[in-house]
């Protein structure tokens, strides 16, 4: 790393964090801790130009579409392949693939897809363009495990993507980069070699009534962005390495009214160099629920496998408000506030008078050399988590605890961390609320039962599951949207909407299952 230097646009790339590197990595790679790199930044955001698939290419019997959702036999494009005058491009009907009606459309043009299976990789690069799947769990995106993303947006403005299933890509399911106005509406993203549904280096977004399963990192993914102003409701994730990861984003991005349950970590906020835009702060993760992710039969890599066993994780993340969510049923912490070592940054941690600016400002700022004395042990670049607050959230059987505050280098008395109305039995340290209220001075000893920060260090997790091995459970039937037929085309504008947060209440119990 070269000191003062101007930063360069960077895609989603690896770091090594404490004793294990994160690698992005597709379906079919080794997702074990013991043997991980650590790749370069690349110069811009598109996907690798080499996907090649592993040699062993076959769809695992709980992926399979539908026996009555084959594309039909008649598909062959019309000789004339001008976009309708009424601005609807119906596939295959028009055309003979969703590709070709994407570089016909036009803007504020619907792409209306019927049901089958589509064995493409769409790029999209048309502002305002909104693609439609006329059944959401039959029209089905399927790459093989050959093909990179399902849907990538490069750079579009608004543009809405709903009402469809994507399975079987080596990297993404749905992907926005770089793209101003966004929306994901009833999606379904199952075993896909990266994320489920992801928005990088992206702002102004909705993700609604979505399901993402069996991605190694995540099955949804907002980062590198602040403000993101983004909104994540109704969304399910589970058997993921993380049900949600937001890496460096934050500044109005909420989660709400969702379910992360059976990943190997539930919801991850963290900070990191190795993305632009950091630190994270300022999400709001309100009436959520939270279970069961201990999970060791999931993919999972890097990150998720050292969050292993945890429900919402701030990883030296700062500002987050957690409220009213039920979290329950994991191997180590519940809530946790905890200090994130990066190894081989590529930054030191900016001042936090910087920490308001834009990420179009934050990402011009020059990089400064990191010194070894700014390492914790010559190596890690600790992230502190300052600020964050965790209110009215129910917390129940956790192995280490149920509420869990730490700092690595700064005391964790002077973190600002604060923690009132929760229920829950344990807390590292003891007398967690005691100490640090959201109202008023603490009081009691922080160094009875503290949290020993060193454990996540050592934490032996359990090996990562390749993707295409996994056994997740069934995909799920899932309700689409209503009249996808004649609804008109509605274009990502004005995102995110308005949500009162006030009015969401702390959830009585999971709001999704396998049995309906």
């Amino acid at each position: 790393m070269i000191g003062s230097t101007t930063r360069s646009k960077r895609n989603r790339v690896t770091a090594a964090v404490f004793a294990a590197a994160i690698v992005v990595a597709a379906c079919g790679s080794d997702d074990s801790s013991d043997d991980l790199v650590t790749s370069e930044p690349s110069a811009d955001t598109e996907a690798p130009a080499e996907t090649e698939a592993p040699v062993e290419t076959e769809v695992p019997a709980d992926t399979e579409a539908p026996a009555d959702t084959e594309a039909p036999a008649d598909t062959e494009a019309p000789v004339d392949t001008e976009a309708p005058s009424d601005g609807v491009l119906r596939v295959p009907d028009d055309y003979a693939t969703i590709q070709e009606a994407v570089d016909a459309a036009e803007e504020g043009d619907l792409v209306l897809i019927s049901p089958g299976v589509y064995n493409e990789a769409v790029n999209v690069t048309t502002d305002m363009l909104t693609i439609r799947g006329l059944d959401r769990n039959e029209v089905i995106l399927d790459g093989e495990f050959e093909l990179d993303n399902g849907i990538r947006v490069l750079g579009a403005t608004g543009v809405a993507i709903e009402n469809m299933t994507a399975i079987n890509y080596a990297f993404n399911g749905f992907f926005w980069v770089e793209a101003d106005g966004y929306r994901a509406s009833y999606l379904t993203a199952q075993r896909n070699g990266d994320y489920g549904i992801y928005a990088f280096d992206t702002v102004n977004g909705l993700i609604e009534h979505s399901y993402g399963a069996g991605s190694p990192d995540a099955g949804f993914y907002i980062g590198q962005c602040y403000p993101c102003n983004a909104l994540l409701d109704d969304v399910w994730g589970e058997w993921n390495g993380l049900g949600y990861s937001g890496t460096n984003s934050g500044g109005n991005l909420t989660i709400v009214n969702s379910q992360f349950n059976n990943n190997r970590g539930g919801v991850v906020p963290n900070s990191g160099s190795y993305e632009l835009c950091y630190p994270e702060r300022d999400s709001t993760v309100i009436g959520n629920v939270v279970f069961a992710n201990s999970e060791v039969g999931s993919p999972a890599l890097g990150l998720s496998l050292i969050t292993h066993g945890t429900g919402i994780i701030v990883g030296g993340g700062s500002r987050n408000t957690i409220e009213r969510n039920l979290v329950f049923d994991h191997e180590r912490v519940g809530i946790g506030i905890a200090p994130f070592p990066e190894e081989n940054p590529n930054d030191v941690v900016p001042p936090q008078e910087d920490w308001d600016a834009d990420c179009s400002v934050n990402r011009e700022r020059p990089l400064t050399e990191v010194t070894e004395d700014q390492l914790a042990a010559g190596v890690f670049l600790v992230w502190e988590p300052y600020d964050n607050t965790v209110i009215g959230n129910s917390v129940s059987d956790s192995g280490i605890g149920d509420l869990v505050v730490a700092g690595f280098a700064v005391p964790t008395e002077d973190l600002g961390n604060c923690f009132s109305g929760n229920t829950f039995g344990t807390s590292q340290p003891a007398e967690i609320e005691t100490l640090a209220p959201c109202d008023g001075e603490g009081s009691g000893d922080w160094t009875v039962d503290a949290f020993d920060v060193v454990s996540i260090v050592t934490y032996e997790a359990p090996p990562g599951v390749d993707c295409q091995a996994a056994e997740l459970p069934p995909r799920p039937v899932l309700p689409g949207m209503a009249d996808p037929e004649s609804a008109p085309a509605e274009p990502a504008v004005d995102m995110p909407p308005a949500i009162d947060t006030d009015s969401i209440q702390l959830p009585p119990g999971p709001f999704y299952t396998h049995d309906g």
